[in-house]
């Protein structure tokens, strides 16, 4: 039987001593906590908005180009089936399929979603199995001890930390979807742009060798006036020099062509060579069938896939810049386990001893030497970073498109011209050659009209693969090539 005894007048009591004696410790405790809550007032950006870019309500360069600007526009998603070509829809197919740069793409796309499973796992409990067998051997005895239990573990998302870096990473894997249709964008151009100057290739060195033909035959009236004594010695050697000189374009030519074949072979994933037969024949430069009809500026935008990529990267800078803010903030833990443990595995199995334990803590981060402020602004900066290369980019996908209507306008006025050029040419060519074969007129008059015609019918050539390629060029700049 216990007693209690009233304690005297002014003499505290045990309960008032521990407690006079912990009020230090929890008025140490309490100014951590407001220090620490103090020291995490955000610091992280709020505005998610993109950045402000003056996007024109109409293109400037849309003049006299063939094009047409109205709300509905052409669908280009398989644009370069509108050039009418069926081996080059194959080998643009193909190289889509099979390039390295379109797999790494997606092999990058792959990792990022990968990455977003990674990040999303974090939110959700972790639990795990362990089992261990010990024998320990002392003086007295041989000791044997067998434990299984499993483990578990939690962090709850107060502040957000764990979200934004989900947030963060499923952002990373939107850009990396963009990044691939980036990369099937440029290749498709980049596939039909060489298919073109391969056919273009094709028909100068066709106009090349005709010249050389007439510039044979030609060399051979003129020896044979020679021969006549009609002419001098001077006037053959003028013709042997023009039919040398157009002959020595040949080579370069063909070796210009192989190296199509070659780019062409590697675009689609094949070793050089390996489109030679295919590409062997000689075809006309493919040619748009129709009128395109464009959309608006900000439409393009919105269609251009390395426009929504930088938008992505935006995303994925804000969202880090919030979750190193919210490592600033205390984190929480939960964590349990429970098992088995016994002397014998027999034992083990029919249930032994059962353990248990149950945890939880929690994490203030207190003095750091201002790394965790720094770090918010590593990721501020870096989410500036991103807004100006948006604008950037938005920049330059408007600057492509413009580029591409003037230099398409530019060409077809070329095109005109030249082919009209080029006709007149023709017929100059041939009458100087049957009145220099009459007599009527010095061979000097021949050798300019015969150099004006491969001159001409050269650059109609070259003029009509660039309206092709600048058709091309068109298509990529208005985000053509890909499929939401």
């Amino acid at each position: 039987m216990r007693f209690l005894y009233p304690a005297s007048p002014g003499a505290p009591t045990a309960r008032a001593t521990r407690t006079l004696r912990a009020a230090p410790w929890r008025h140490a405790a309490l100014t951590l906590c407001v220090l620490a809550a103090t020291g995490c007032a955000s610091l992280a950006p709020t505005d998610g908005t993109l950045p402000v870019v003056a996007v024109p309500p109409a293109w400037a360069g849309n003049g006299a180009s063939g094009t047409v600007q109205g709300a509905a526009a052409t669908p280009l998603a398989l644009w370069w089936q509108r050039l009418d070509d069926p081996l080059l829809t194959t080998l643009v197919e193909q190289a889509l399929q099979a390039n390295t740069s379109v797999r790494t793409a997606q092999a990058a796309l792959r990792q990022a979603r990968a990455q977003v499973d990674v990040q999303s796992a974090s939110l959700l409990p972790s639990v795990g199995a362990s089992a261990s067998a010990q024998r320990s051997r002392a003086s007295n005895g041989t000791d044997n001890t067998f434990q299984a239990g499993f483990d578990a573990s939690w962090e709850p998302d107060v502040f957000g930390r764990l979200r934004s870096g989900v947030n963060a990473s499923e952002a990373d894997a939107r850009a990396a979807e963009a990044s691939l249709a980036d990369v099937q964008v440029s290749l498709a151009a980049e596939v039909a742009v060489n298919y073109i100057e391969l056919r273009g290739l094709q028909q100068r060195l066709a106009i090349a060798r005709s010249n050389l033909a007439s510039q044979q035959e030609t060399l051979q009236i003129t020896q044979w006036r020679l021969q006549a004594g009609l002419t001098t010695s001077l006037v053959t050697e003028q013709a042997r020099a023009a039919a040398e000189q157009t002959a020595a374009q040949i080579p370069t030519l063909e070796a210009s062509l192989a190296q199509s074949r070659y780019s062409l072979a590697v675009l689609t994933g094949q070793v050089p060579g390996a489109l030679d037969a295919a590409l062997a024949a000689s075809a006309p430069v493919p040619q748009p069938t129709a009128e395109l009809a464009l959309a608006i500026p900000a439409e393009t935008l919105r269609q251009r896939p390395d426009v929504r990529a930088a938008e992505q990267r935006i995303a994925a800078a804000l969202a880090r810049v919030s979750q190193a803010d919210a490592a600033r903030y205390p984190s929480f833990s939960l964590g349990g386990s429970l098992g088995l443990r016994a002397l014998t595995l027999g034992a083990l199995s029919g249930g032994g001893a059962v353990t248990s334990a149950l945890l939880g803590s929690v994490s203030i981060p207190l003095l750091d030497g201002g790394a965790a402020r720094a770090q918010v602004r590593v990721q501020s900066a870096a989410l500036e970073q991103a807004r100006v290369a948006y604008e950037a980019t938005v920049l330059t996908a408007l600057q492509d498109v413009e580029n591409a209507l003037v230099a398409l306008r530019g060409d077809r006025e070329r095109l005109t011209r030249l082919v009209a050029a080029a006709d007149a040419a023709g017929n100059a060519a041939l009458l100087a050659q049957q009145r220099y074969s009459s007599g009527l007129i010095d061979f000097q008059a021949v050798l300019e009209t015969q150099r004006t015609l491969l001159s001409t019918q050269e650059s109609v050539a070259i003029t009509t693969a660039a309206v092709a390629a600048d058709h091309v060029r068109l298509y990529k700049a208005l985000g053509g090539g890909w499929k939401t």
